[in-house]
């Protein structure tokens, strides 16, 4: 483990690699010759949007949370008969709403540019429109993915020249909640073999949902525990508690904020500590280096695909582990992340799976494990 003194002492220089991380997107290339199928329509692009409410199968509770649904704003990006399908998922603690995403995306004005293929350029316009607003810009970003995949007549993975036998398992989450309920939701999770089970309220319930799981199943489990573990102390003490029940990794065990805390307890846990709340975006990653092992790149956080790519790259060259998250989403948003699965250790892609009124088909979980298909773009069907 890194000495928290290295840490500081990295932060001196570690802007450098930030600006290291920018990528070339290989769709520049197929632009560059012209490289595009004619279908057919309007040569200008034009974004659509509207709210939608995603219903969960159970209540979904956290540390310090509960709710029945996830507010949505889906998107749409016309160009030339093609339509490229994203999303913004907006849970109560990200600070967005569906007014606020659909104030944000009236902004948006595509007709200025004359291509899908300027990406670059877009979502830089799109980034500087307004401060935060991190979901509203992920779903013109997952949109125009989308979109120029299509175009191109490829996924992705493929245009990152990612290898889709590297997928990870996806986790399946079971949030805080009863003996009875949290039995149920494991069973539930019997086709998975990863179980991400959500702590952080108390040691009571902490300890009573882990053995629950375990008095139902030995499948691995994953623990995020939302900041919800206050004292350094008291933290190493519950993940040296879980290392002995079958756990691979611990996800946000203190508030963000804690970071010499975090990194305390980075060094002496015998387990993976990864960042969460920490880390939203691409300039996030350089201060963590030494206070976790690794980070959670979340779509809705970084702002889309673009910058989670780059996170990747950044991550990599700092030999920092990864993981790639979700919110609670449709396959829309599950399936654009889902193309950075191969990149990455573990994966929680499992939103989609807690919802009841899914509006897309998309990536799939074949025995436990995440499976890319060959569809252009990010791989999704409107239903």
């Amino acid at each position: 483990m890194k000495e928290v003194t290295n840490r500081r002492d990295f932060l001196k220089t570690a802007g450098l690699l930030t600006a290291a991380a920018t990528i070339l997107n290989p769709f520049d290339l197929f632009a560059q010759k012209g490289g595009r199928a004619m279908k057919g329509g309007s040569k200008t692009m034009v974004l659509s949007f509207r709210p939608y409410d995603a219903q969960m199968r159970h209540v979904f509770t956290i540390a310090n949370s509960s709710r029945t649904t996830t507010q949505l704003v889906l998107t749409e990006i016309t160009w030339d008969g093609y339509v490229g399908y994203g999303e913004a998922a907006m849970p109560p603690y990200l600070g967005e709403t569906q007014a606020s995403v659909i104030d944000f995306l009236k902004k948006v004005d595509l007709s200025r540019f004359s291509s899908p293929f300027e990406i670059q350029d877009i979502l830089t316009y799109v980034d500087a429109i307004a401060i935060n607003n991190t979901a509203a810009k992920a779903a013109v970003d997952i949109a125009l993915h989308d979109l120029v995949g299509k175009i191109l007549g490829q996924p992705w993975w493929k245009i990152w020249g990612f290898n889709p036998a590297n997928t990870p398992n996806t986790s399946f989450t079971v949030g805080l909640d009863t003996e009875a309920v949290v039995k149920e939701k494991t069973r539930e999770a019997s086709p998975y073999k990863v179980i991400k089970v959500k702590l952080g309220r108390d040691e009571a319930t902490d300890k009573m949902m882990v053995n629950t799981i375990r008095s139902v199943t030995d499948t691995i489990i994953c623990v995020d525990a939302n900041q919800g573990w206050k004292d350094k102390h008291y933290a190493l003490d519950m993940i040296n508690w879980l290392n002995e029940r079958n756990v691979n990794m611990i996800e946000q065990p203190m508030p963000k904020l804690l970071l010499d805390e975090t990194a305390w307890v980075t060094e002496n846990s015998p387990l993976p500590i990864i960042a969460d709340e920490a880390c939203q975006r691409l300039t996030d990653i350089p201060k963590l280096k030494g206070a976790y092992n690794g980070i959670n790149i979340k779509l809705m956080k970084c702002t889309g695909m673009r910058e989670a790519r780059e996170m990747v790259t950044l991550a990599k060259a700092l030999h920092m582990k990864l993981m790639i998250g979700c919110m609670t989403e449709t396959s829309c948003a599950i399936s654009a992340a889902a193309q950075i699965a191969p990149e990455t250790e573990w994966a929680d892609l499992d939103g989609n799976l807690l919802i009841s009124n899914d509006v897309f088909k998309g990536m799939l979980i074949v025995d436990g494990k995440i499976t890319l298909s060959d569809l252009p773009g990010i791989g999704v069907v409107k239903l």
